[in-house]
């Protein structure tokens, strides 16, 4: 069985992103990106379907302590053992044209006995690769390495203390005495290709950390919750692929929103809108060339037909992503199905534009300069927008039952056009600001005639509906009104009412309404939570801003990582893991918390 999501540790290489579990099991890999086939799938399944174990051979063993070295994702468990003490170190080299993790057991005291399991299974499980024993240099002893073979791919494992073949995998012990190091590497590579040499451990190691700690350091936050922010901004960094910029929204697929129910979804593309926030986040912070880094992804992955915009990407702005159920793995803890792509690639989310004007809105407050091919996508994005106006949606939160009229959804409208005008006449740059300024004012006259409900004194989910829906936060985000606007408060007066938990956690909406046609029943998306933060630091409701703030960061692991939910009855956490909004939302709860100016959107009444 796999482990509890929150002892996973997250590393990267910026291309892909591996989960090691507390009792040192490489339980998720995909190799080369993030969105390659998995070789490592026990976290869905079992350690038949591909894991790699180093951890103490004898029971007892316990972790005494597992921490990340300081603003970096090199990953160092300590294990006590009745013999002695060890310390291995997790990582991957960042941003180079190569795959590889690299694990080194090092002994503290005594000496360990320490076990060994690899199960090397590709395409999710399904396929055993040829598996041989090479010679690395036909004079010197002890110089073999294991090779894995299947199609396209291969894999190799250099170390001197190869694991021996058994049980179809892999397994063996090795001992380790104070002082010694026993070094491993797995590295990926086409298969038709030379085999790679092994990477000198200490080198890489250096700079790796070299990279990381360069990084962080460029991070602007001073507030209480500084370094909850920075971890953030890296774990952002980590979903990002060094290439082609695109960012992940998670580096795993059907972890579940409900243990044992059917909300299992595959994450690991880039949703425009995931992008967007990003961008938005990265310039508050001091990323101004990784922001611009990821308006060019944006800007590539539109580029086209406007009607042909898909809400998410490939990795590398790829277009097909069909939607197919593995039913060969029995899913995380049996929740089923376990699904590779994802179908909401082919919905309409009246949404998405907006996120991405009102990004690229604030990169121009920050200084950023439009080209001639940018700013002509986002004239023909505003077309799209126009053309769709009277068209139902599927919203944020990517609804499989009917499309409808969702307040947020036409807010975002709003807000595309809002930047679209604010350009022209802000910004001198070319295009209908009158057209785009009437299309603005009809929207606002649609949304507080149908989408604000009087009795209620609150906005709501859907044009003349009853319920509300945590989306509805963002209205103030955006400059659609005030965050002390009178219907602003009430709706989150409402929003307290009727979808607060016992927990102190904001629910997304209430399923039992049956409008995203699953069956009913999640956890708490912490994104949610961390919205009404902002909420309530804008509005000077600082005690309860400060006791949301607190009890949602501390359902992160000691790592600060967060998940997608977390299921507060059972103190664990759920969803695809760690998830990019909930860590994008964390820092926008935070810099709401210190007064850090988001280059916000003057609201236009």
């Amino acid at each position: 069985m796999a482990a509890r999501i929150e002892d996973y540790a997250l590393l990267s290489d910026l291309a892909t992103g591996p989960l090691i579990s507390r009792s040192g099991s490489v339980d998720w890999l995909c190799f080369p990106r993030f969105d390659s086939p998995s070789v490592f799938a026990a976290l869905l399944g079992t350690e038949k379907h591909g894991r790699w174990l180093i951890a103490p051979a004898l029971p007892g063993a316990v972790v005494v302590n597992r921490r990340y070295r300081e603003s970096t994702f090199v990953l160092e468990t300590t294990w006590q053992a009745t013999t002695g003490q060890i310390l291995v170190t997790d990582f991957m080299p960042a941003g180079r044209d190569r795959s590889s993790l690299l694990r080194r057991v090092t002994g503290l005291h005594g000496t360990v006995s320490v076990r060994q399991e690899l199960y090397i299974r590709p395409q999710y499980g399904t396929l055993k690769p040829w598996m041989s024993r090479v010679r690395v240099d036909p004079v010197l002893p002890a110089t073999e390495m294991l090779l894995a073979m299947a199609g396209p791919d291969a894999w190799a494992l250099h170390s001197r203390r190869l694991p021996p073949a058994h049980d179809q995998g892999h397994v063996g012990e090795f001992a380790v005495a104070a002082g010694e190091n026993v070094d491993f590497e797995l590295t990926w590579f086409p298969s038709y290709q030379k085999i790679p040499p092994a990477l000198n451990f200490d080198a890489a190691l250096d700079d790796t950390v070299s990279y990381w700690t360069r990084w962080g350091g460029h991070c602007r936050q001073d507030g209480a919750y500084a370094p909850e922010v920075k971890r953030s901004l890296l774990v952002l960094r980590a979903l990002t692929h060094y290439e082609t910029g695109g960012i992940v929204a998670a580096p795993t697929t059907s972890l579940p929103e409900d243990f044992g129910g059917a909300r299992n979804w595959d994450y690991r593309y880039c949703w425009l809108r995931d992008a967007a926030l990003t961008l938005e986040s990265m310039l508050t912070h001091g990323y101004e060339s990784e922001a611009l880094k990821w308006r060019n992804w944006l800007l590539r992955a539109l580029a086209g037909d406007p009607e042909d915009i898909q809400i998410m990407y490939g990795v590398a702005g790829e277009r097909n992503l069909p939607e197919t159920v593995l039913s060969h793995l029995p899913g995380y803890q049996n929740s089923r199905p376990v699904r590779i792509g994802n179908a909401a690639v082919e919905q309409y989310q009246a949404d998405v534009v907006g996120e991405v004007m009102v990004a690229l809105e604030k990169l121009r407050l920050a200084g950023g300069k439009e080209d001639p091919f940018s700013w002509a996508l986002q004239r023909a994005l505003l077309g799209y927008v126009e053309k769709h106006f009277d068209d139902k949606d599927c919203g944020l939160w990517e609804i499989r039952g009917t499309a409808e009229f969702f307040t947020h959804s036409r807010v975002m409208m709003w807000a595309a056009f809002d930047c679209g005008v604010r350009a022209v006449r802000h910004h001198g740059l070319p295009g209908p600001a009158e057209r785009w300024d009437e299309l603005r004012g009809r929207l606002r006259t649609e949304i507080m005639d149908k989408g604000f409900n009087r009795e209620l004194n609150s906005f709501t989910q859907t044009y003349g509906g009853q319920q509300t829906d945590a989306a509805l936060l963002a209205l103030p985000q955006v400059g659609f009104l005030a965050y002390d606007d009178e219907r602003m408060l009430g709706t989150v007066a409402q929003l307290e009412r009727e979808l607060m938990t016992e927990h102190g956690l904001l629910l997304r909406y209430r399923t039992e309404t049956g409008i995203d046609g699953l069956e009913p029943g999640e956890h708490p998306f912490l994104a949610c939570s961390f919205w009404l933060v902002e909420q309530y630091a804008r509005t000077h409701r600082m005690t309860e801003a400060k006791a949301v703030m607190d009890n949602v960061v501390g359902f992160g692991n000691e790592l600060g990582l967060l998940s997608e939910e977390f299921a507060a009855r059972e103190r664990r956490m759920a969803g695809n893991f760690p998830q990019a909004f909930s860590h994008l939302a964390l820092v926008r709860a935070a810099d709401a918390m210190h007064g850090v100016d988001r280059l916000s959107l003057a609201v236009e009444r």
